[in-house]
């Protein structure tokens, strides 16, 4: 089961982080938390993202559009990197023969 956290224990978690930065990032959608009965839950991978996030700020101070386009690209980032690594499983479950053709296709593109 995923546990879930109250923004309370988000600010307590995460380093840098505000009850007021906090808001700033739900209300501009950099995060997004789980809407639930209790209020919002923030899952692992939020806490990972606010690390980041304050991260940026703290250490570059990134601001405004710049902070949301590095986020847009991590994101895009992370789901080439799901999209890859369930492709390499697909590519995995084929025959020798077939795994070896998509190989040397690989490495005529990449050349």
């Amino acid at each position: 089961m995923t546990r879930h956290y109250t923004a309370a224990e988000v600010v307590t978690l995460v380093d840098d982080l505000t009850e007021r930065r906090l808001q700033v990032f739900v209300r501009e959608q950099i995060v997004q938390p789980l809407q639930t009965d209790s209020g919002p839950a923030y899952r692992d991978a939020d806490i990972a993202r606010l690390r980041l996030l304050c991260d940026l700020l703290e250490g570059y101070e990134l601001k405004g559009d710049a902070m949301h386009l590095v986020m847009s690209l991590v994101d895009q980032l992370n789901t080439a990197r799901g999209d890859m690594r369930a492709l390499m499983h697909a590519v995995a479950e084929e025959p020798d023969e077939v795994r070896l053709r998509i190989h040397r296709i690989v490495h005529r593109l990449r050349d």
